[in-house]
């Protein structure tokens, strides 16, 4: 186990100790508090664990990972150097330490930062898990690879069900994003009400998975609701997000006005981008193939959650190397230039099932996550050395790619459905949650209230900030155990 230290880049060893408050002020909330403690998600992008505090206990919302890339700077200053965990996650040494006053943990949807840590902090929490279907059928293939399956009890609600956790009365709302099942939650306690609206946009046509109803959410705001915890994502971009749907003309253009190959590159957990593709292959005389084991995996989760339809077919990818090229439309990991994956394989002509050649096209149906910028610029440049033609999502004449998560104007529109009286922003660094604020007060919510991991949001009685109430570390995954990283 060690410990790496940010101003010098030392690697000290020592063992995971007990967190230590930096207030000793109680920790427990009354029955008139609600409380609001973010570990991590909030003054950075990734690795979400948030805390909900009322009458005693806790409420755990999402549980996520990240992958640092060294000369990256975290929420709380760490500069991140080469040799660290590839793997990192907030520490839940506050809330393990008061176990037996977490009521359940809730993930609103299934991608690695909302839902990857789970396999290795639960341990340390042992409480119920809740999550809707396809969320589920991720969450499970994650535990049976750790040997956990049997040891965690996972809960399944269906979208709009209300359940009462503790003395949380918690409902799952419908909202889109670029992963089915995804939820929003309406948190309610005798104290107050809060919308937590987990990742999301507000998209016409998502594909697959459910939609949204705007009525949903003006009923939020009769009701009333005290604080909305919202994703700041894309706080600093102006206009609407491209739905989903309006992907297939660029795709299909893309695609078949190709003479070779066609590999497209794009984030495995887009299961709607995946039946676009399996729809446009049908229509182009081509064949899909996924390629990467992240990609294949939600594919079979997507099955087994009832969302895939029968009609939308793939073949093994160890077919697309017999097939004519101009019948190939390969569906591969690796937009981000990660090494291993699918796409840098194929790259350095090293994949099993086939190897690219000049005429060959390869579509970006993705943008850069920040920091990947460099291994996506290097990965181009290897692709089009050996003659094979790219497109990225920036170049490309029509659409190719839509984001995920809200711009302004879906931002002003949440805004006007609920009307809460208190904005939280989180999902953001600080540029982007100042953005938020500045937002929302602009809509006409009353008080917006920005912070960073480990800052304490009392949202009742009194609406106030504990400035960093709680040391937020985080701990890596190392040689399977469990390392601290500053």
């Amino acid at each position: 186990m060690f410990r790496i230290c940010a101003d010098r880049g030392q690697t000290v060893y020592s063992p995971l100790s007990p967190l230590i408050l930096t207030d000793q002020t109680p920790m427990t909330p009354t029955d008139n508090d609600l409380f609001f403690l973010p570990l991590g998600g909030t003054g950075e992008i990734g690795m979400n664990m948030n805390l909900y505090g009322h009458d005693g206990q806790w409420l755990m919302v999402d549980c996520g990972v990240t992958f640092p890339k060294p000369g990256r700077v975290s929420a709380d200053g760490t500069v991140h150097h080469s040799g660290e965990p590839d793997i990192q996650m907030p520490d839940p040494g506050f809330i393990a330490s008061r176990r037996d006053k977490l009521a359940g943990l809730v993930i609103t949807h299934a991608h690695e930062d909302h839902v990857g840590a789970v396999p290795y902090l639960w341990p340390q929490l042992q409480c119920p898990v809740y999550c809707t279907r396809f969320t589920a059928e991720v969450l499970k293939k994650k535990l049976a690879e750790h040997g956990m399956l049997q040891r965690v009890n996972i809960i399944i609600p269906e979208t709009g069900d209300r359940l009462m956790i503790g003395p949380f009365d918690v409902q799952w709302l419908a909202l889109t994003h670029s992963i089915p099942d995804p939820n929003a939650l309406m948190i309610r306690t005798p104290a107050g009400n809060v919308f937590h609206t987990g990742d999301w946009k507000l998209d016409p046509d998502p594909v697959i998975g459910h939609g949204y109803k705007k009525e949903t959410y003006t009923r939020l705001a009769e009701e009333g609701v005290r604080a909305m915890v919202c994703d700041s994502t894309n706080a600093t971009v102006s206009g609407h997000s491209c739905s989903e749907g309006d992907l297939y003309a660029g795709l299909k253009q893309a695609v078949e006005s190709a003479s070779g190959r066609v590999v497209v590159t794009c984030f495995g957990s887009n299961i709607a981008r995946l039946l676009t593709l399996s729809r446009i292959a049908g229509q182009t005389g081509r064949y899909m193939g996924l390629m990467g084991r992240s990609m294949v995996n939600m594919h079979q989760c997507a099955r087994r959650a009832g969302i895939w339809p029968h009609d939308a077919g793939a073949i093994q990818a160890g077919h697309l190397g017999y097939l004519p090229r101009h019948e190939v439309l390969a569906v591969a990991t690796g937009s981000q230039g990660e090494p291993h994956t699918a796409l840098r394989r194929l790259a350095a002509g090293s994949h099993p099932d086939f190897e690219l050649e000049a005429g060959d096209r390869v579509i970006f149906s993705a943008r850069a996550i920040p920091g990947n910028e460099d291994a996506i610029a290097g990965l181009i440049q290897q692709l089009q050395s050996m003659g094979v033609e790219v497109i990225t999502a920036e170049a490309a004449e029509l659409p190719v790619h839509a984001s995920g998560h809200p711009a302004q104007d879906e931002l002003k529109i949440l805004y006007s459905w609920v009307q809460p009286e208190i904005a939280v922003p989180v999902h953001g660094e600080d540029v982007h949650m100042r953005d938020h604020a500045r937002l929302a007060q602009a809509c006409g919510v009353p008080r917006a209230m920005t912070g960073r991991n480990g800052d304490l949001f009392m949202l009742a009685p009194v609406p106030g900030i504990q400035r960093q109430k709680v040391h937020c570390g985080r701990l890596g995954w190392e040689k399977g155990k469990l390392v601290r990283v500053v």
